[in-house]
């Protein structure tokens, strides 16, 4: 994204949430994470997968458990599109102590979007408002929508925000791209300024904020925007979240050494965590596929970490990313 609004300090400090990225910013990631990095104030967990009767409902809920998300708030994620088990779910989750909760309006993936969940649901307005309807006297938790422009079209969040005014929400987090997009193509920073003003509600930008130049530039572009979701970004540079807060900034080797023990601890912790090697290789490679922008010129060492079949390859490959 070019910076085409000048901006040279700092807006005002802003508040940063990590995005939530199945299959990555899992419990056992966020708790490494936030032990070398500074800079995120809240993290919002992947989507709890609905299922009607699960035959583990400890294990569902396992990435929440509060014993074990202890250095910054977690706030957990919905996916439902049925009410009934929607409330089943969030008073579980209230009896966890959770006092905030956040419905996914966002997911782009098919196999959540052609049953109608996620963005799937953004065409269908009087669905979401019947949920909200019977959800909303239930829960003694607060409640936030994380959301796209829509699925197909625009035209569906420019429909469904005015309607949204008076359900007592929380927050609503937008992603400016199209659910059909998935996460191509460019962000509509001017579809988002469409929805800003359709909305009481507080907003929350999230979505290819990359660098400390994308943020000055939607920062000033969006100056009553406070609050800001960070999460491809700070997978490619863990250094991000305090870049954008103002921190001092580390320099190429330092910035290396500290993104070589984070990478250890986790690779450590997945190893002792998973079953076999197969796994482990499978969760640091999903890793390094955003990892490696901190490492430009080391296109070789990425082929060989993605062709990696034994942790010894995958370890010799990570030496070269490093060297």
């Amino acid at each position: 994204m070019s910076n085409d609004v000048p901006g040279g300090n700092l807006p005002q400090t802003p508040f940063l949430y990590l995005a939530p990225l199945r299959g990555i910013t899992d419990v056992l990631f966020r708790n490494v994470f936030f032990d070398h990095f500074k800079g995120i104030d809240c993290a919002i967990a992947p989507f709890i997968n609905p299922q009607k009767n699960p035959s583990n409902k400890k294990k569902l809920l396992a990435d929440l458990f509060p014993e074990d998300n202890t250095r910054i708030e977690v706030i957990p994620q919905l996916l439902n599109n049925n009410a009934g088990e929607f409330i089943d779910l969030a008073l579980r989750l209230e009896d966890l102590g959770y006092t905030r909760l956040n419905w996914n309006l966002g997911c782009p993936a098919p196999m959540v979007a052609n049953k109608g969940r996620g963005s799937g649901l953004l065409p269908y307005p009087e669905q979401i408002l019947e949920l909200l309807d019977e959800v909303l006297p239930r829960l003694g938790a607060t409640l936030s929508i994380k959301m796209r422009l829509g699925f197909k079209e625009k035209d569906e969040s420019i429909t469904l925000l005015p309607r949204l005014n008076d359900y007592p929400l929380e927050e609503i987090i937008i992603h400016p791209r199209l659910g059909k997009q998935m996460y191509k193509g460019k962000t509509d920073p001017d579809g988002f300024a469409d929805c800003l003003a359709l909305t009481r509600h507080p907003v929350a930008y999230n979505g290819d904020i990359n660098s400390l130049d994308d943020y000055l530039y939607l920062a000033n572009r969006f100056p009553q925007i406070s609050k800001w979701m960070i999460g491809r970004g700070v997978l490619m540079n863990p250094l991000l979240a305090e870049e954008l807060k103002g921190l001092p900034p580390a320099d190429q080797e330092r910035k290396k050494e500290r993104i070589r023990a984070f990478h250890d601890e986790l690779c450590d912790a997945y190893r002792q965590q998973l079953s076999g090697p197969g796994h482990l290789l499978g969760k640091m490679k999903q890793l390094w596929l955003y990892l490696y922008r901190s490492f430009p010129g080391r296109e070789k060492a990425l082929k060989k970490i993605k062709k990696a079949r034994t942790e010894e390859q995958f370890l010799d490959a990570v030496e070269m990313m490093f060297e």
